[in-house]
């Protein structure tokens, strides 16, 4: 029961640091407001995301594995490979602003260069996918927590 109980805590906390550094980005990765402390910022705040999506699937697999639930209620819902699908899609969209966060920087430190604003439009516009992807998650996360999905 203590364990059940850490683990929803965990996990939790993973997945609200992912939105609020998802946020960040999103609030940050705009081209009239891009300067070197943005493109710095972008690059830490991109880091931590990256940690706390790993802190999600992680603690999520220990919730699975050692949760009250037992793995076999999980993996045999249809909900469950909803939200991973959509966890995943979530993980393959970051891959490209995650590169160009990098890059920036990297061409920052190098020339004093900034991106351009047609590429931070194109960045901006990937991780305003994901924060609409991420709310959803939930979603299918309180019906599978309440039997729904079950064969």
């Amino acid at each position: 029961m203590i364990l059940e109980a850490i683990l929803a805590y965990v996990h939790i906390t993973a997945i609200l640091t992912l939105v609020v550094f998802l946020s960040s980005e999103a609030a940050l990765c705009r081209a009239e407001w891009m300067n070197e402390t943005v493109v710095k910022r972008l690059a830490l705040i991109d880091r931590i995301y990256g940690i706390a999506a790993g802190a999600v699937l992680v603690t999520g697999l220990l919730r699975i594995y050692l949760g009250a639930k037992g793995s076999g209620y999980y993996w045999h819902n249809w909900l469950l490979h909803a939200k991973l699908g959509m966890f995943i899609v979530v993980g393959l969209v970051s891959i490209v602003p995650t590169i160009r966060f990098i890059r920036w920087r990297k061409l920052l430190d190098a020339t004093g260069a900034l991106p351009s604003a047609e590429e931070v439009r194109a960045t901006r516009k990937l991780v305003m996918v994901q924060a609409h992807i991420v709310p959803v998650i939930p979603l299918a996360a309180v019906f599978l927590a309440r039997g729904f999905g079950a064969h």
